[in-house]
């Protein structure tokens, strides 16, 4: 059976590769799982809790020496060594910005996987650790900022006097800038944000941010799913923007990259200059060259004008319980794909877009860099009006007419009638509540879109229905308890159906801002 090596990291790097709860779900694709001693202690994952979830806790030289070997960061040319032949190693390797590991991968006989290489197709998003990672990395910015910035994110009235919002500039609304709108927006924040593709705005507003747009003549599409270089153009409109935003914000994030390329500069020593003392910078690009001049990466850095730039490069490293789970979910994904039989047997499919996109080398075979993979919707082409084809007609949707709607209520009323007139009581009491319950159950489940039409939905506003309808039979009863209690049942039941109506309309607005973040 294969084994899966869950190794240590080096240096500050206090994720892990695996957790407790993945090992289980690795264990459950009929993998044998080895995890080197203390391999989790940084991100408080004990050798006992892995011991639990049934892995095996062994040294570094067996847990290297496995089938398979789990990994966070690229392994050292040491490392590479002490895989086995026919291994197959995994981990976030950026063969883009690294040809030397590529290199050295390629000179031994093994198998490499880069989990950061994941094409951003819609299948593929559960194994996205690019994603992932960026998600936390934005919240932890944020963070780390309010930790510098040292004042309120939120403005507040006290009886000292009023203390005004912070205000916060994000340069980017991809994943991590989203992250970090959001997260200063609900820590009270007033929150700006800037991006090359205008379709984002939709997003910046649904999670409390406003957009700015750089008004130029140029529309930004990408067929990878990753960000573009701007043109000349745009880059001098969001100049201006910066110095101006600069000289009023307190704090700034910027999150731009672009793969295989530094990071654009986005923010000149001027800016910085402009920015009032206290002011805080968190440069997220600061590992790729920084969007800001003046920016090291790893490093915190205070200007002259009292201005704090963080160039951290290990956000997601200080959440590692949380960014080691994620981490470990995604590994966990990639290994479903890989092992369709469940069988603890790994398999690549080069036919399968995203085996070919994540394999760098096969069997010490060089096979990077992958062919491109398109994910964007084409453009939209404006029809001729010449070349306009007719279109066929629509097709009517199937249903009664309203004849034969009409025929099955009078037969409805006909039966009803039929069973008070014959039938012996109380069964046409009965029978009357339960035709009126089938209709108001039915108008009343009808009411409800059908976006949100589950099931806990239909029957609870169905028991509602049929509640109003029994109570107020019962509210003429004689006696005086039975119409205590009927009222009140009326009035529960209809708090519930129209509050339920009430909530529905506010969800479809909620989800009609958000669509675009679905997408």
């Amino acid at each position: 059976m294969t084994r899966i090596g869950i190794v240590a990291e080096l240096g500050r790097e206090t994720r892990v590769a695996a957790t407790p709860a993945t090992v289980k779900q690795l264990l459950g694709l009929g993998y044998d799982v080895v995890v080197e001693k203390g391999a989790g202690e940084s991100a408080s994952f004990r050798d006992d809790a892995y011991a639990a979830a049934g892995a095996v806790i062994v040294g570094a030289d067996d847990a290297w020496g496995s089938d398979v070997v789990l990994r966070v960061n690229p392994p050292t040319e040491e490392e590479i060594g002490r895989l086995a032949p026919g291994a197959t190693l995994i981990g976030s390797l950026s063969p883009g910005l690294r040809p030397e590991l590529v290199e050295a991968l390629a000179a031994r006989p093994i198998t490499a996987l880069a989990l950061d290489a994941v094409p951003r197709i819609s299948r593929a998003q559960s194994m996205d650790v690019l994603s992932s990672m960026a998600n936390i990395a934005g919240y932890r910015a944020v963070i780390e900022a309010a930790h510098e910035f040292g004042r309120f994110f939120t403005g507040q009235v006290t009886a000292a006097g009023k203390v005004p919002p912070a205000k916060v500039l994000v340069a980017g609304a991809g994943v991590a800038g989203l992250a970090a709108i959001g997260a200063a927006s609900s820590l009270g924040a007033i929150v700006r944000a800037t991006d090359p593709r205008p379709e984002v705005a939709d997003q910046v507003k649904s999670i409390g941010g406003t957009y700015l747009k750089v008004e130029v003549e140029e529309e930004m599409k990408s067929s990878d799913g990753y960000a573009k270089a701007t043109s000349e153009a745009y880059n001098a409109r969001a100049a201006e923007i910066y110095t101006e935003q600069a000289a009023d914000v307190d704090i700034i994030i910027t999150t731009a990259l672009i793969p295989g390329r530094p990071a654009p500069k986005l923010l000149t020593a001027g800016d910085v200059a402009a920015m009032k003392s206290g002011s805080v910078i968190v440069d997220m690009a600061a590992g790729q060259g920084g969007n800001v001049e003046g920016s090291v990466a790893g490093e915190r850095i205070v200007t002259e004008n009292g201005v704090v730039i963080l160039g951290y490069t290990d956000l997601p490293a200080r959440l590692p319980a949380q960014a080691s789970q994620l981490y470990g979910t995604n590994l966990v994904n990639l290994l479903k794909l890989l092992t369709p039989d469940k069988d603890g047997q790994l398999r690549i499919d080069f036919d399968d877009v995203v085996q070919r996109s994540v394999t760098v080398v096969r069997n010490g075979e060089l096979t990077w860099p992958p062919p491109p993979v398109q994910v964007s919707a084409a453009p939209v082409v404006k029809a001729d009006a010449s070349a306009a084809v007719e279109s066929p007609a629509p097709k009517k949707k199937q249903g009664l007419s309203a004849a034969g709607k009409a025929g099955l209520f009078a037969a409805g009323i006909a039966a009803l009638f039929l069973v008070s007139a014959v039938a012996p009581a109380p069964l046409p009491q009965h029978f009357t509540v339960l035709m009126l319950s089938v209709v108001v159950g039915f108008y009343v489940i009808g009411k409800v879109h059908h976006a949100l039409h589950t099931p806990l939905m239909s029957v609870t506003n169905a028991i509602s229905g049929i509640i109003v309808v029994g109570a107020l039979l019962q509210v003429t009863s004689e006696n005086p308890v039975m119409q205590v209690l009927a009222a009140a049942a009326v009035l529960l039941a209809s708090i519930n159906i129209f509050g339920g109506f009430a909530v529905t309309r506010r969800m479809l607005a909620m989800f009609s801002r958000a669509d675009g973040a679905r997408k």
